[in-house]
């Protein structure tokens, strides 16, 4: 019997707002929107800023420093991409400079990750997207 293949784990596609997001990514850099009028700092492609509802933003790099705010193991198997991970981790992770954003912390046993601990970004990289996840610091 032939050997079935895995199909691939849906990756992300940038948009006309994301595209600076995971251009810089591909780069190693992870950019964030910052407000020009308050300086509050969001996640891509949120349209107004969450602190002054302004529509003013440039890209601005981030530390890539977070910490975890919380996260669950996912045991389940929804899509056949993700199958050879199970069980895999979904974490909230806070970056230094505010926003939050959902991730995968790699480098450490599910069962040693804890609420609070601090992390770094890196990047998972695909032939055309790579994507942040987040490593113990």
């Amino acid at each position: 019997m032939a050997e079935e293949s895995v199909p691939q784990k849906p990756l992300p596609e940038a948009d006309d707002a994301s595209r600076p997001f995971y251009e810089a990514a591909m780069g190693g850099k992870l950019m964030l929107m910052r407000c020009t009028d308050c300086g509050g700092y969001r996640v891509p492609s949120r349209m107004h800023c969450d602190v002054c509802l302004s529509t003013n933003v440039e890209w601005a790099q981030a530390s890539g420093r977070a910490t975890i705010r919380t996260l669950g193991v996912m045991h389940q198997k929804y899509h056949a991409g993700f199958y050879p991970e199970l069980p895999y981790n979904l974490a909230l992770i806070e970056l230094e400079e505010g926003p939050r954003m959902v991730s995968n912390v790699v480098g450490a046993a599910n069962g040693d990750l804890r609420v609070g601990m601090p992390v770094q970004v890196e990047f998972e990289q695909h032939a055309d997207v790579a994507i942040p996840k987040f490593r113990p610091a």
